[in-house]
This record gives C-alpha cells, structure tokens and sequence, in this order.
C-alpha cells in the first residue's frame, strides 16, 4: 500500500514551537481516520436539518410555538461562538482530546434534548448541542489537514462534502419521519430526532478512540479567554437580533440595544486580540495574508447565499408543490448528486494539477447561474426543472467550498492551521446566519402584499370564483383563511386547487425576489474569489503514470517558504521583512510570498534563539554536573569509585570547571552541531 506523507510546513509565528512532523499514514490509516471524522462531522450536520423539519412539531407537542425560535437561536449560538475556540486550543494542545470532547458534548446535549418537558428546556440542551457542534466541522476539516498533505488532501475533502450534502436531504426525510410519528417505543416520534444521536455518536467516538493518533503537542500559551469572553459580547447580540429582528422590528429599542451592544463587543474584541499578540485566539496578524481576507471574505459570502437560499428551497417544495417532508427532502437528491460528483472532480483536479483557485471561481460562477434559473421558477414550474437548478448548484457548491478552505490552510503557519479553519468555517457560519435571517425576513415582508396581488388579479377566474363556491367562503372567510396560512401552510390542503393556486404564486413571486438578491451577492463573492492568490501547494502530487496517494511527491512544489526563496532573489528582500521588490511575474502574489518570506525568517530567528538557550541550559547543567561529582570528591570518593557510579563521561570535568570559562555553551552548540 503506497503511503501519504504530509508535504513541509511553513514557518510558524515567532517564537512559536515547529509543529510536529505529521505521520507518514497509507491511504488505509487515513480513511480509517476519516471514518471517524465523516461519523462526527454528520452528526453536526445532520443535526441542523432534522430538526428545522421537525421544530414546528416539537413546539407544538411542548405547548410553546412562540417560542420556537429560541430553540434554532440557542444551538447557533453556542457552536458559532464555539468554533474559533476549538481551533485555537486544538492548535496549542492538540486536535484529538477537543474533537472527541465535542462528541461527548454533542451526544450528551442530544440525549438532554429528547427527555425536555418544555421549550425552555429545550432551549437550554440545545445549547450545549451547539457547544459540541461548534468542533464538529471544523475541527474534522482540521486534522485532515494534519495527516494529508494539500496536494493530496482535496480527494479526501471530497468526503466531507458528499456528508453535507447528503445530511441536507437525508435531513429532511427523517425529521419528517419521526415526527409523523406519534409515538415509537411508547415515547414521541420527535424525541427521537435527537436520540438517534446517541449510538452515532457512541460509534463515532470508537472509531476516533481507535484510529486518530497524532503526535501530540507540548507547546504550552496562555488562553485568551478575555477574546473569548468578548467575542460572546459581540456575536450573542448579534445573533439574537438576527433570529428575533423579524418579529421584533429592525428598528426596535431591542434591536437597537442589540446592535450597541454588538459593536462595543467588536471594539473590545480587537483591543484584547492586539493585546494578546500571537497568543490572540484569532491573532490579527492573519488578517495580513491576502489568502486568510479572501477566504474568509468568499466564505462569508457564500455562507450567506447557500444557507439562505437553501433554506427557502425546501419550503418552495413543501409549500407550492405540495411534498411532505420527506418526499421533499428525496427530490433534493440532484443537489446532492452535483456536490458529490464536483467534490470528485475538484479532489482529482488538485492532486493532477497542483492548482485549486480555478474551481471557486467556477464554483462561485455556477452559484450564481443557478440561483438566477431558481428565480425564474414560478408556482407552474416542473419539479425536473427545479431540479436541474439544483444540480448546477450543487457542482457550485462542490467546486467551491473545500477549495477555499484548502487554500487558507496552505497560506496558514504549522501552529495556526486550527484557528485558520476554524476561522473560515466561523466566517461561513456567521454569513450563513445573516443570509437566512435577510432572505426569510424578505420572504415574510413581501409575502402579504404578493399574495394579496395575486387573489385580485384571479378574482376575475370563474374557476377561481368556483372554487369559493365550493369551499363555501367569501371574500371575508378567504381573508381569514389567508391569514392562518402564512402560519400554518398545511391549510392549503383543505382548500379547492383553484382557491389556492394563487396563494402559491404569491409565494413564489417572494422566492424568486430571494433567488435574485441571492444571485446578486453571489456575484460578489464571485468578485471576491477572483483575487484569491494560487500558491502553490504543500505536499506531493501526482506524476503521470503514477500510483499511489504519495506518487509524485518527488515532482511537487517545494514547501512554502521554499517556494518563496527560490522566486525572491536575496537582494529583493529589504531590510524590513515581508517588503519584496522586482518579484517576477510568475511567483506568488506578492502579499503573501511576502508573508511567506518573512515568517521564514523569523522562524529561523526564533530557531536560533532556541538553540542558543539550549546551548546556555546544556552548559548550566554540565556546570551542576561537575558541581555534584566534586563534592562526591570531598566526601571522599576516588575517580575509580565516581567512574564505576556515574560513567566515566560523567566523571570527567567540562565547561568552566574544566579551565575554559566559554567552553559550557559551546560544547552545547557543538552537540547540536554533531547531531545535525
């Protein structure tokens, strides 16, 4: 079995410990860690789904339908601001302990949430749901980075993508399930939702127990938990009046508190990570790298029009084609299939090619196409043609989202590969969390008024007026009618097709105004992906004709701060690192060879100090060495007796005590030398 080893690392910040070198794993050692990593990761994912189909059967079953919300609000919470965490102490004390803890979270809150009597207690296990959620995804997009060299890993990637997908039909379909079900095993349906949690997750932390061994990390920092802390004061706010606004006003005196309150959070977070420095849980000197701006841009971008208009497409299905919950999640299926088949695509193009900035730019520009087609999709559209939007979708999602992540994590230092993921899968969360907030806050605004429009301009109908007839309304028991719907869409079922065609058309005329304002911020983000920079990947790749994970490692790109040398002339370096001068036209763009250049050299700075203290400590120790073996001599003992004791080595006089007053740190240096 050929065998993958992780590509040269690049420099870390100064006076950073190098990250341990990543193992040497076959492809069967990794897949078998990604097993564990795939278990996790769709617990996560599957998570967010199930329960937005079933949420309304839950709140109904606990008596607390108002407060609905609280519930959704509570998880997104807690594994938004939980996610920077993670990756910050997965890069200081190591990915394996905090990934399996945010299982156990995970598992544990899932088995509190389906024994919860009320709304308010839901609310609260869901929130320590979301504190394990918060590790899930990116602490498994993570370690693969830790045991795959880049090159190679969007193969691997493509695993995670297939799950996401997957998870967003499979979703759906189960949630409608079990809450159709009133009662399995003498208990709710809906508690289920949350108990099939328990053995994934218990199988999950086997196969992670079992497999994931990495070397572990001794590097020991202070935790920035004033960042944290303030990052609470910033986001909760924030999220609260994103999920509340609706209802509450944009304008209201709480949503204005809430948005004070968010901005003194935002001003004091960046105080405390300038004062934090490198030890910062997002140090803001990444935000000097052109690759970490852009990625994190793109991702907020795309979090904002995936989420968004995906959360709308299922109630497209449910409420004007008339799908349960589970055939709606089944005709999602295409959505699926395009982002496991571009996910495909997009590993092999890396590992072929060493390139991955063509595919967000595909990627993103495929997103916009389909967001435009599903614009044009009215109350009449076949399904097949929704779903041949959805397919194109799904091959923009597949050709974009790992790549950006690959691509931050190439950028990124040995010890900040954590908190780049991490920060990327947060930017994505919170771009996610506006886009659903913006497009259903549209929907619900515009929703009266269209659906108002549409009934006048059917009134004419006379299979529309027959309807009426049949139904036994007038126009004030329509209006009543209408009312309930906009709450309740189930009854819809109840009325004739004429009567209720025109509340469909009104609801697709705010989906497509969704779909366009979608498209429309998508064209920034392809905008954005544009500046991306394409540096050249860690890692072995693969040769023609060659076999194997690792085949080719000889012909791929040098590490970072290799690559870097080798395009920047010593002499175009100035005397202040990360300022370059006549880079040629085909190297790096200049941000980040820049970056590149100058955490090399401060690497190298660091590493130097590092053996000097060494050098120092060696001869400290030698010093007390000699110290003890001489008073071994007062007590009486002879060299003969000492030698048979401690070794004649140990016996015999170094540094200072040996005459030469400078000898102690040079016979350190001197071993370091011999060992090199």
């Amino acid at each position: 079995m050929s065998s993958t080893t992780a590509g040269a690392q690049p420099a870390g910040p100064p006076g950073a410990a190098q990250a341990p070198e990543a193992p040497a794993l076959s492809h069967r050692q990794i897949m078998a860690i990604l097993s564990g990593l795939l278990l996790g990761m769709f617990l996560g994912a599957l998570d967010q789904t199930i329960v937005s189909t079933a949420i309304r059967t839950i709140a109904d079953d606990l008596d607390g339908f108002s407060l609905q919300a609280w519930a959704t609000t509570a998880f997104l919470i807690t594994s938004t601001i939980s996610t920077p965490l993670y990756g910050k102490l997965s890069d200081m004390y190591g990915r394996r302990p905090f990934f399996i803890a945010a299982i156990g979270i995970f598992v544990a809150g899932s088995a509190l949430c389906g024994i919860s009597t009320s709304m308010y207690e839901l609310a609260v296990w869901r929130a320590v749901q979301g504190l394990g959620a918060g590790g899930l995804m990116s602490l498994a997009l993570t370690i693969i980075a830790d045991v795959v060299p880049a090159r190679e890993r969007a193969k691997y990637q493509a695993w995670f993508m297939a799950v996401f997908g997957t998870s967003s039909v499979l979703g759906p379909v189960a949630g409608g399930f079990f809450s159709g079900q009133e009662s399995l095993l003498g208990l709710a349906g809906w508690r289920w939702i949350f108990w099939i949690n328990v053995p994934l997750g218990a199988l999950a932390m086997v196969v992670v127990v079992r497999n994931l061994k990495l070397p572990k990390r001794t590097t020991h920092h202070r935790v920035d938990w004033p960042g944290a802390l303030t990052l609470v004061l910033c986001l909760v706010p924030l999220l609260i009046v994103a999920e509340q606004g609706r209802e509450w006003g944009w304008g209201s005196g709480g949503a204005l508190v809430c948005y004070a309150l968010g901005a003194v959070g935002l001003v004091s977070f960046v105080l405390v990570e300038r004062a934090y420095g490198e030890e910062a849980l997002l140090p803001l000197r990444m935000f000097s790298g052109r690759t970490f701006v852009v990625g994190s841009l793109a991702s907020f971008v795309l979090g904002m029009g995936m989420f968004g208009a995906m959360a709308v497409l299922p109630q497209y299905l449910q409420v004007v084609k008339g799908s349960s919950p589970t055939v709606g999640g089944l005709q999602m299926l295409p959505l699926v299939l395009g982002i496991m088949s571009a996910s495909a695509f997009a590993g092999q193009f890396i590992a072929r090619t060493g390139r991955y900035k063509p595919l967000p730019v595909v990627g993103t520009a495929l997103m916009v196409v389909a967001l435009f087609l599903f614009s044009r999709v009215d109350a009449d559209t076949p399904v097949w043609q929704t779903m041949i939007a959805m397919l194109i979708m799904g091959w923009g999602l597949g050709g974009n989202m790992q790549p950006v992540i690959l691509a931050v994590q190439n950028a990124a230092g040995p010890r900040e590969i954590g908190v780049a993921t991490s920060s990327v899968t947060f930017f994505r969360q919170m771009g996610g969390t506006l886009g659903t907030a913006v497009f259903l806050s549209i929907l619900f605004s515009t929703l009266g008024d269209n659906v108002s429009s549409a009934y006048r301009s059917a009134a004419g109908d006379p299979a529309f007026t027959s309807g009426l007839q049949q139904a036994g309304l007038d126009q004030r028991g329509l209006q009543d009618v209408l009312a309930r719907a906009q709450d309740d869409t189930s009854v819809l079922s109840t009325l004739p097709d004429a009567v209720a065609h025109p509340f469909r058309v009104g609801f697709t005329d705010s989906t497509s105004l969704i779909y366009l304002v979608a498209a429309l911020v998508m064209v920034a983000g392809f905008v954005t992906v544009l500046f991306l920079p394409a540096l050249p990947l860690r890692g072995g790749g693969r040769a023609p004709g060659a076999t194997g994970p690792a085949a080719g490692a000889a012909d791929a790109p040098a590490a970072p701060v290799q690559a870097a040398a080798g395009a920047v002339h010593p002499a175009q370096v100035r005397d202040h690192p990360g300022q370059l001068t006549d880079v040629p036209a085909d190297a790096p763009a200049a941000g980040d060879l820049a970056e590149r250049v100058r955490r090399g050299v401060q690497d190298a700075k660091a590493a130097q100090r590092a053996v000097e203290e060494l050098a120092a400590e060696i001869g400290r120790r030698e010093a007390a060495l000699d110290a003890a073996v001489e008073r071994l001599r007062d007590l009486g003992l002879d060299e003969a007796s000492i030698e048979a004791a401690l070794g004649e080595d140990a016996a015999a006089p170094r540094g200072r005590h040996a005459g030469h007053p400078a000898a102690a740190p040079a016979a350190g240096a001197d071993r370091l030398s011999a060992r090199s």
